[in-house]
């Protein structure tokens, strides 16, 4: 730069730098002294506001202890408010729950209805005044007077509750409750209640008093499938809304709480013993008096007796939610609210379904131990024809067929072989029944025995445990049992399985929960030669006014490639020997093909069988909501009796199909072949506990009654001369009957 830049301009740069440097460091030292002096400033001007001694620690620091605690109270209600509001971002919001569906059977009869539509046919001041007042004095005395949360109300509540020892008041307000409604499920967390308080709040600012109370008569469900006073009117006493009496308006007042509980069509009683209930909440609350509420104690309300309409209960929900989620993914811009959709459901079967499941928790239920049941039955597309949830929707609308998840023991295990005949087996390959562990955890035969050298085939029939353990380690190569099991997990979800599999040594003999729909719609894969297909109920959706809007064979998922044909053909093949020669025998069917696979889980927590024909496909799980454990029930008792009596009815009617790739049932008498079958079952699978039956009964009875008769007669005459040789004649009773008497000992 000496070389390049005159001594001038030299100067000039250097000047210029020390400049620079001497007005940076004089604003520095000018803005220290400012800064020193502020600080001085404002400690003088606070010294002012100093507070010592008992003053500080009585006034101030838990004044500024408040302070900071709302500061972060405030950003918690910001970060739970979130989410809450997270729920009102769709603008139609009042309308997103206004969905109306008809539901038809596959024959195009009705079967029933579910969701709401907001009726403005009757204003809120046409509802009768006792049923206004009935229903203000029970859910919320202070309506007109809170703000979207009834604090007082709520702490009246809680004090009501703790006194009673439990739940006896609800400290809900009806804005509350309609937020729910609207907004959330029925879960009981903590969660859920934070969510229903902010979105109280939201409605408040949002609706006037008279339109959320309107909003909440219009859609709280009120049992019997009914949403709003109005249909409920309709439903439990065949009138409009506008014309109930005090009594029957303290009846549908008393349903808010709990409309299956209280449902007269159900238990008259207990809605009668609410509805007086109502009527001294409205004396209470001072909406009427004691001579008023009289008449309506004196004369109760009389429901319409519906007890013989039975409705596909546990169907009918599964498809509306099926149906919510369709409609989502219909344009936007369509605005139509109302539809008819056209089921898979074949009423036949599903009577026949609920039937068996009943009879046979009836008949064998308390000596197994067993007090719930479901059962699937889908057409191979997937269209499901029956379902049964439960033993009682009155009593508990928990569908154990679609939210249940539960173990599927030995019956996951087709899942295993189809992946091991994908990696190069067959089912005569020959694999070694011996011990095996993984780690710490050595699986159990349930004989807790071996069986040596045995084909895969043999392996399936038997339901070894094993062997398919084995055949997850083998499967995984040099990747070790973990690669062999996430392959297993692979092959399940192309069946078309979504429960999440966690990865446990175990997964291969079942320990990994399932639900009854999924696992059932899955077997379809193996009559399908190989292509899965997804569980549905809907076959086509119209408008209110008759317009198509949805066709599943047009609209719906296509089947999709999960293994191929012939490990398809293959393991029908194996699992028609399993009904045939293996622990399912009680399902094999007069004259019809039959394949499938039992389950038992550990302690007898969970039974199953899961099978298929030409078809259908169906599966049937036994077991307690409780996980207690039955009293030795296998997947070959109930499960495949039960089974076989409902695919018995499916069938009737229709062209029976063989299984793709197993030949047609053999030309003998179909009827001995059940008995040679049953016969064998019942030498390799545990005994049912002894059950007295009909006839059994009836014997005993005129048996003891010929005894008291004899005994009468004694008395009477002189008894006669006993004779002196001979035998003595049985009773009747077993002369007719042909049976040994009871003091013979009897043959196992």
């Amino acid at each position: 730069m000496r070389d390049i830049l005159p001594p001038a301009w030299k100067r000039r740069i250097q000047h210029f730098l020390l400049d620079l440097d001497a007005r940076i460091d004089s604003t520095l030292f000018s803005a220290a002294v400012w800064a020193r002096e502020f600080y001085e400033r404002y400690s003088t001007f606070m010294d002012r506001f100093y507070v010592g001694r008992w003053k500080r620690w009585v006034f101030i620091e838990p004044l500024s202890e408040l302070a900071t605690l709302g500061l972060a109270g405030l950003v918690l209600m910001l970060a739970l408010a979130i989410p809450a509001f997270r729920e009102t971002s769709d603008d139609d919001w009042l309308k997103k729950s206004d969905l109306a569906v008809t539901f038809l059977d596959r024959y195009g009869n009705p079967i029933g209805s579910r969701g709401i539509k907001h009726n403005d046919s009757i204003p809120l001041e046409d509802f009768p005044d006792h049923l206004i007042k009935a229903t203000l004095a029970t859910e919320d005395r202070r309506f007109y007077e809170h703000f979207g949360i009834d604090i007082a109300g709520t702490f009246r509540a809680l004090a009501t509750n703790a006194r009673a020892g439990g739940v006896v008041q609800g400290g809900s307000s009806i804005t509350q409750q309609l937020a729910k409604n609207l907004f959330l499920s029925n879960e009981r967390t903590i969660e859920r209640k934070v969510k229903e308080a902010f979105l109280a709040l939201w409605l408040e600012t949002r609706l006037t008093k008279n339109e959320i109370l309107k909003l909440y008569l219009d859609r709280a469900y009120m049992g019997g499938g009914t949403f709003g006073v109005d249909g409920a009117a309709q439903f439990y006493f065949n009138k409009s809304a506008r014309e109930v009496n005090l009594a029957e308006s303290a009846m549908l007042a008393g349903l808010f709480k709990a409309p299956t509980k209280y449902a007269p069509h159900i238990n008259l009683p207990a809605a009668r013993a609410r509805a007086n209930v109502v009527l001294d909440n409205l004396v209470e609350a001072g909406f009427m008096t004691e001579g008023q509420v009289f008449g309506a104690r004196r004369n109760p309300a009389i429901a319409v007796d519906r007890r013989n309409e039975n409705s596909p209960n546990y169907y009918l929900d599964w498809a509306f939610d099926e149906m919510r989620k369709l409609v989502a993914t219909f344009p936007k811009s369509y605005a139509e609210r109302v539809f008819v959709v056209r089921t898979a459901l074949d009423m036949n079967v599903q009577r026949a379904a609920e039937e068996t499941i009943e009879n046979q928790l009836r008949q064998f239920g308390r000596d197994y131990h067993a007090t719930q049941a479901a059962t699937v039955i889908a057409d191979l597309d997937g269209g499901v024809r029956a379902m049964v949830g439960g033993r009682d929707y009155g009593t508990s609308q928990f569908n154990r067929a679609v939210d249940a998840m539960r173990q599927p023991g030995s019956s996951f295990k087709p899942y295993v072989y189809a992946t091991a005949l994908m990696n190069g087996f067959k089912p005569t390959s020959i694999v070694v029944d011996g011990p095996v562990c993984i780690g710490n955890w050595c699986p159990q035969n349930y004989g807790r025995s071996y069986s040596g050298s045995i084909t895969l085939l043999m392996a399936l029939t038997r339901s070894i445990n094993v062997i398919p353990v084995k055949l997850s380690i083998a499967i995984g190569g040099k990747g070790g049992p973990r690669a062999g099991r996430a392959k297993i997990v692979e092959t399940a979800r192309k069946f078309g399985i979504k429960a999440p599999l966690p990865d446990t040594p175990s997964l291969p003999i079942g320990s990994d929960e399932v639900s009854v729909l999924e696992h059932t719609v899955a077997y379809a894969t193996f009559p399908n030669r190989g292509k899965a297909v997804t569980p549905h109920a809907a076959l086509e959706v119209r408008t209110g006014s008759g317009d198509l809007v949805w066709r599943f064979d047009r609209d719906g998922k296509k089947p999709t490639p999960a293994i191929p044909p012939q490990v398809a053909s293959d393991m029908a093949n194996m699992m028609v020997n399993v009904v045939e020669n293996g622990t399912a025998r009680r399902a094999i069917l007069d004259g019809i093909r039959a394949a499938g696979k039992t389950g038992t889980t550990n302690a007898y927590r969970d039974a199953w069988f899961v099978g298929y024909t030409g078809n259908f496909v169906g599966g049937v799980w036994f077991g307690n909501d409780d996980y207690s454990p039955t009293n030795r029930m296998t997947g070959g008792s109930l499960p495949a009796k039960t089974w076989h009596d409902i695919m018995t009815v499916a069938h009737q009617g229709v062209e029976i199909k063989d299984i793709p790739g197993v030949p047609p049932a053999s030309a003998r008498p179909a009827s001995a072949a059940v008995a040679a079958a049953a016969n064998a079952a019942r030498e390799n699978e545990p005994a049912p506990p002894p059950v007295l039956t009909h006839r059994g009964s009836g014997i005993l009875v005129r048996i003891e009654k010929a005894m008291d008769e004899a005994a009468a007669t004694a008395t009477a005459t002189p008894a006669p001369p006993l004779p002196t040789s001979g035998a003595t004649p049985l009773p009747d009773a077993f002369a007719s009957s042909g049976r040994e008497s009871p003091a013979s000992p009897r043959k196992n």
